[in-house]
């Protein structure tokens, strides 16, 4: 049922087969369930300082730096640029209303989704627009001996954030990987962008409230409904991306 989507992307990109080695992840609302601590941060920080974003819209803007996100409002509702000084005022004020509140779970079958990859003898890879300075400690207490520190992307190592590829692209660069030698697991419409601006083939899970169409409008390859969806379909996933040529 996927050879088709797949055939399509390698036409696409002039590739006549998949050459799998790493799968790369996103991590807000595909490893944790974090995205609604973020949409309830940002969504009440901004009121502090004269900004209106609701919650789903904190969802259209998952992936993008804090800085990019604020700029957008303040362009948006102040007619003008933010100044460096209130990007980092502003966003300090969203941190500590997200360090408030509870701490994410997992997302439900993540973990099982991150063995399969391992036992495929592929290489997970974090592409994630998050700058927590614990964040390989998290993952590998949640995930152990699932990510090596060397292959994450985070906030702190790129210029420009999703949708903007330079993102997947570190990643691939980090991974020793091309294009067809790599998938995204992504559930945030920027994120999605950012990974077909790269060439790869991407993989939407839509574990938040935003409707189907805007993954797929973004760009994505296939859409799952779950992780638990892409765990079940996972062995008959990898079939299809190792015998489907052009």
């Amino acid at each position: 049922m996927y050879e088709s989507a797949i055939q399509t992307y390698l036409q696409t990109h002039g590739f006549g087969a998949m050459s799998l080695k790493a799968v790369l992840f996103d991590m807000d609302g595909v490893l944790f369930d974090s995205m609604p601590n973020h949409a309830y941060a940002w969504s009440h920080a901004m009121t502090q300082f004269g900004l209106e974003m609701s919650a789903e819209e904190a969802y259209m803007h998952e992936g993008r730096t804090g800085s990019g996100t604020i700029n957008i409002l303040a362009q948006r509702q102040w007619g003008r640029d933010a100044t460096e000084d209130e990007k980092q005022t502003i966003y300090k004020a969203k941190s500590e209303l997200f360090n408030q509140r509870p701490e994410a779970t997992q997302m439900p079958y993540a973990h099982e989704v991150l063995k399969k990859v391992k036992s495929c003898g592929l290489t997970p890879i974090v592409v994630t627009g998050s700058g927590q300075v614990s964040l390989i400690d998290r993952l590998n207490l949640n995930f152990p001996n699932i990510f090596n520190k060397e292959l994450m992307v985070t906030s702190f190592d790129v210029k420009y954030g999703k949708p903007n590829p330079e993102p997947y692209l570190m990643g691939m660069q980090k991974g020793g990987i091309k294009q067809h030698e790599g998938i995204v697991v992504e559930n945030a419409p920027l994120g999605v962008q950012a990974a077909k601006a790269a060439g790869l083939l991407t993989i939407a899970v839509n574990t938040g409230p935003l409707p189907d169409k805007v993954l797929l409008e973004a760009g994505a390859d296939l859409l799952f409904p779950s992780m638990q969806a892409l765990y079940e379909q996972w062995d008959e996933l990898m079939k299809a991306l190792k015998n489907t040529v052009v």
